[in-house]
């Protein structure tokens, strides 16, 4: 018997029980179902958690100065910031950069005070696709570029200091030297990111009158904030922008670094995540194993008489294996046609959690979209169809021995 022949018994085979096959095949299907609304969520969600961590300030990448992500202080600056900008921006994958300068300060009115942190940048190079404070604002607008007075504010800090727009900040932050200095400014915007944290201790403020209040160059920065076109190739793209923009006086971080809380967080529930599916595929491929011993014990005789006649055991093994590969193919086309419209809603609707978890929730100080939403990977769904195929043909193992292992003489006997 030639392994045509061989494929298209054990097609047949499949069909002498067309009610275990069928629900075997659904359970294999069943579980691409559950493997893929875990894995596209999970996709869709770490892709939006971090690209939305990266828009408020630090980016997918960052060149700062050594030392400075372990303790950040405004006397460690990096130099020739905008010559590292532009060279960044050659660099292919590389969506945007920006210089910035990042601290602590405290921000006052007349009659209160409270401690925060600013971020200074430049108004003629920066985007709300890449800064979601920018996106954020409500009330007013951003300074412009030739205005070095102006300030921009969350909401909480507007409530908390009774600001409003066209009001005085002052702020007072270290120097370079270690000096303490202030700066004055009026509130010409207010935005509402959503996170009270954020909205009540985040200020914007323009890089000329930092560097001007800070004692800096003309081209020191805190840092360089990088985007890229894919969250997923950060650490490919350390190599490539270490050697056209950093020196022994800078380093390029990941946002796994620069947001490192957010980082685990993500690194836990993405275990969690795969050790729940790890389990799925535990019971589904013990449905399998099940189905396929059944059929091997019902079948003793039969292979006993096929052996007799002259069929190899590693025929019948083979047999065996080859329906697993059937039930396993049919499984995932099942589980593709009855998966597709599911993922197609979800990808395009979702589902809003907001009346449970409200719209302010958040992890690890990023707001989280209450809206889920799938988006699957190329390379998540080949892992999943193979995952799930692999379960299939590793359950049909030991049922294709035994079968194999049939004594001829005494299965004819005992039937």
């Amino acid at each position: 018997m030639n392994l045509k022949e061989l494929c298209v018994m054990a097609w047949r085979n499949m069909f002498r029980n067309k009610r275990r096959t069928f629900l075997t095949a659904f359970s294999v299907a069943f579980g691409v179902l559950l493997a893929v609304t875990f894995t596209a969520s999970g996709d869709y969600s770490y892709t939006n958690l971090i690209n939305t961590s990266a828009n408020m300030g630090f980016g997918h990448l960052a060149i700062e100065p050594l030392g400075f992500n372990a303790y950040p202080t405004l006397a460690k600056r990096l130099a020739k910031g905008e010559a590292r900008r532009q060279s960044v921006l050659g660099v292919d994958g590389v969506a945007a950069a920006y210089g910035r300068i990042v601290g602590q300060a405290i921000f006052a009115t007349g009659s209160k005070s409270i401690g925060g942190q600013f971020v200074a940048l430049d108004p003629a190079v920066e985007s709300p696709e890449h800064n979601v404070f920018l996106e954020a604002i409500e009330q007013g607008s951003l300074f412009g570029p030739d205005d070095s007075r102006g300030v921009v504010i969350g909401v909480k800090m507007a409530e908390k200091l009774k600001l409003h727009i066209g009001k005085k900040l002052v702020y007072t932050v270290t120097d370079k030297d270690g000096e303490m200095v202030s700066g004055i400014s009026q509130v010409i915007g207010i935005f509402r990111i959503g996170e009270d944290s954020v909205d009540s201790s985040v200020v914007l403020l323009p890089i000329s009158r930092m560097r001007s209040i800070l004692n800096y160059n003309q081209d020191e920065v805190s840092l360089v904030s990088i985007f890229i076109d894919d969250q997923r190739k950060a650490d490919a793209m350390v190599s490539k922008i270490r050697a056209v923009a950093a020196d022994g006086e800078a380093e390029v971080l990941t946002w796994k670094e620069t947001q490192a809380e957010l980082a685990g967080l993500i690194a836990i529930d993405r275990a969690s995540n795969y050790l729940l599916q790890f389990l799925v595929g535990l019971l589904i491929a013990a449905g399998i194993f099940n189905t396929l011993l059944m059929s091997v014990l019902e079948r003793r005789r039969e292979f006993g008489m096929m052996m007799a006649v002259g069929m190899s055991p590693g025929r019948i093994v083979l047999l065996v294996i080859t329906e697993s590969f059937w039930l396993g193919l049919g499984g995932l086309i099942f589980g593709i046609i009855i998966t597709t419209p599911w993922f197609i809603y979800m990808q395009e609707v979702g589902i809003n959690f907001s009346s449970q978890i409200g719209d302010d929730y958040s992890a690890g100080g990023v707001l989280v979209d209450p809206v889920l939403k799938f988006r699957l990977f190329k390379e998540s769904a080949l892992a999943i169809l193979a995952g799930v195929f692999s379960l299939t043909m590793l359950a049909g193992i030991y049922p294709a021995i035994k079968a194999g292992r049939v004594p001829p003489v005494e299965s004819l006997k005992n039937f």
